[in-house]
């Protein structure tokens, strides 16, 4: 069956456009993973449709010409397909597969459309990459440090077995963002194409590649040779939990000698390798402040196997989470935040000259193609969709459409970007997204969304959690500000709210002021606030400190306890750096904005939400917050979701959570019939 019949069918029913709602969210087929073939000519991706009776996403490998033409589903086995890397020789695609009930890697042959299992193993593969001589893969497998990918297995399985249940730890983590440690650890190995065991390459090393619980195959690079590997780890024992201490590590594919570290000056962030294309210069992005999760990347250039280095990026105020080189090793092209943009920037190497090419919208894993830079690219009104553009970022063309009839059949809310004087005097950006049905003689209630991080950002971009489409189809009109603090200002912005969590209330405060001055649409008398993670203690902030600034609120996962927070959390080094060190070395520290001392002035309904397996932020701080607001007897609601960590992800519960955040808006926003 076609592409186009796929996606259509289900539409032609539809005559008219209707306002956009959760489960349009949830039926935008989902693109990522694209990988240029060696010839530069064709595009391979992964596809993600979600289905709503099994509760979950499923995926498949796509394949299109650069040119857009000739887009064609390469792999239709129910489980999940997933990581593309093309062979060097352009002739066949390695992929990952669960399809025999563990997750192994497989090879898809493009002339004959046959597909052939290359790994076999008692483990699943989590990750892979081919090495440029093709003649290896660098796959990583969770093991045991010390014990072979086959003990593992076996010690697994007995543990499985066992009568009792309980476990006994001795240093952190205990558990991560959702998952309980037991032991094992993602090692990378080399797994010979032409016969052979996989080999550990870090066999004895107590630490993870790539970094957990969010590192992927980025944060992996062979030499141009192929006889070596650089990967990211951070090996630091006993201090894991609160040092972000990542090293690049170099070992040769044999394993006949320990890793190298090649970072160990610095003990801030050092993380994904890319080789420059005649293999004399190894790139790399460093943090230069241990503890700071969000400092800002530099891209290091340093002289292969062991010259010196220089920082290509030291007077560019912005953070690269994504570079590659040009092909004559010229340039580099990088992606950064920039002013609520995810934005492509080209990079003199010799001159350090930065240079901003595609400036709207977010882009996703770009890379060269030929004489064309491949990406995907989405925005407020578009998930991702593929496009090129040449080295100057011009001559920009559409190559898929995957969702043009789903977003054909949808009505959207317009936005703009507005500024206005914040926080210092400084400027402070926001957006405004109009109700779909948007009429300028009416007056609409208004959603405040307020981000996470809080180093992050409500930009321009298609958000799968916290869309604001989803408000604007229901009839509200969204205000975001990107406050002090967030990503893509610079980083003295961002840094400025170190010690001073509650700084981004003013931010806020002249926001929706100037938002409500500037658009005269906005019900000014109707407006709740909604957040989440930071925005979800921003919120419990604001019920004590801007009590009367909102009709209903909305806390996703927030801390009301400040101080407890840093003994129930698992990453500590993110409260030690944001609260100026420990609460015990330092409690003004945490005490001054804690939520909790101001619940005495709470009295704005609030709807709270919290996940079971949430460890950044635990679900009695949810709890908690609850208790306090039906004790003070204000009217509050809790929604629990036993199944999900710090972010709603299953189709099913994110249908619930959005149909009672909006009937929640609804009570407490919608004018009395």
């Amino acid at each position: 069956m076609s592409l186009f019949v796929l996606l259509a069918v289900p539409l032609s029913l539809q005559s008219q456009p209707h306002p956009f709602t959760v489960h349009d969210l949830l039926s935008m087929d989902r693109i990522s993973g694209q990988q240029v073939s060696p010839s530069g000519d064709k595009v391979v991706f992964v596809l993600r449709v979600t289905d709503l009776e099994a509760d979950r996403g499923r995926t498949d490998l796509w394949m299109v010409n650069i040119d857009g033409s000739g887009l064609t589903q390469l792999t239709t086995d129910p489980e999940n397909d997933s990581d593309p890397f093309w062979s060097s020789d352009g002739e066949s695609i390695y992929f990952l597969s669960s399809r025999t009930g563990s997750k192994q890697v497989w090879q898809h042959i493009l002339k004959s459309g046959e597909e052939k299992q290359i790994t076999s193993l008692p483990l699943d593969v989590n990750y892979l990459l081919p090495s440029p001589d093709g003649q290896n893969l660098a796959i990583i497998m969770d093991v045991f440090p010390g014990m072979t990918f086959q003990e593992t297995r076996i010690k697994v399985d007995e543990r499985e077995k066992r009568k009792s249940s309980g476990v006994i730890y001795e240093d952190l983590f205990i558990r991560h963002w959702d998952t309980w440690e037991d032991g094992r650890r993602s090692h990378l190995f080399i797994f010979p194409l032409n016969g052979g065991a996989p080999v550990d390459l870090m066999p004895d090393m107590d630490a993870d590649t790539p970094s957990q619980p969010f590192g992927g195959i980025e944060e992996i690079a062979f030499t141009s040779d192929g006889t070596g590997i650089v990967f990211t780890t951070k090996a630091v024992d006993e201090k894991e939990a609160w040092s972000t201490d990542w090293d690049l590590y170099y070992v040769p594919i044999d394993g006949s000698v320990e890793p190298e570290c090649l970072t160990e000056k610095n003990e801030a962030w050092d993380t994904q390798p890319v080789f420059s294309p005649d293999g004399k210069i190894l790139a790399y992005l460093a943090m230069d402040r241990p503890q700071y999760e969000s400092d800002r990347y530099r891209i290091i250039l340093r002289d292969w196997p062991d010259g010196p280095e220089r920082v290509l990026t030291a007077n560019w105020d912005r953070s690269p989470s994504h570079f590659f080189w040009s092909k004559d090793g010229k340039k580099i092209f990088a992606v950064a935040e920039n002013l609520a943009q995810g934005i492509l920037f080209s990079i003199n190497v010799k001159t350090a000259e930065v240079t901003p090419l595609i400036d709207r919208g977010h882009l996703r894993s770009p890379s060269l193609a030929g004489k064309r830079i491949v990406y995907g690219l989405d925005n407020l009104k578009s998930p991702v969709e593929l496009y090129s553009s040449d080295l100057k970022g011009e001559n920009i063309k559409q190559i898929t459409a995957i969702n043009a009839d789903k977003l054909a059949a949808v009505e959207m809310g317009d936005y703009e970007q507005f500024s206005f004087s914040g926080y210092n005097n400084e400027t402070v950006y926001g957006y405004l997204v109009k109700p779909a049905d948007f009429d300028p003689s009416r007056k609409y209630p208004v959603a405040f969304l307020i981000h996470g991080g809080p180093h992050g950002s409500f930009g321009n971009d298609f958000h799968y959690r916290w869309n604001p489409q989803t408000y604007a189809g229901a009839g509200y009109a969204v205000v975001m500000i990107d406050f002090h603090g967030s990503a893509g200002y610079g980083q003295e912005f961002q840094d400025i709210i170190r010690g001073n969590w509650a700084l981004p209330m003013f931010d806020l405060q002249k926001g929706l002021a100037a938002a409500l001055e500037k658009y005269p649409f906005l019900n000014g008398e109707r407006v709740g606030a909604l957040g989440a993670s930071y925005g979800g203690y921003m919120i419990n902030w604001i019920a004590g400190n801007w009590p009367d600034g909102f009709r209903c609120l909305v806390n996703h996962d927030g801390n009301i306890d400040e101080r407890m927070a840093y003994f129930d959390t698992e990453e500590l080094w993110f409260p030690e750096w944001e609260h100026l060190g420990t609460p015990w070395d330092n409690p003004d520290g945490y005490e001054k904005h804690n939520p909790l001392n101001y619940v005495k002035n709470w009295k704005t309904p609030m709807l709270v939400v919290h996940g079971q397996k949430d460890y950044r932020v635990v679900v009695t701080q949810g709890i908690g917050t609850f208790n306090a607001l039906q004790r003070k007897g204000i009217p509050s609601q809790f929604l629990y979701f036993p199944d999900e960590n710090h972010w709603v992800l299953k189709p099913n519960n994110s249908i619930l959570w959005h149909d009672t955040v909006l009937a929640w808006l609804n009570r407490w926003l919608r004018e009395e019939e």
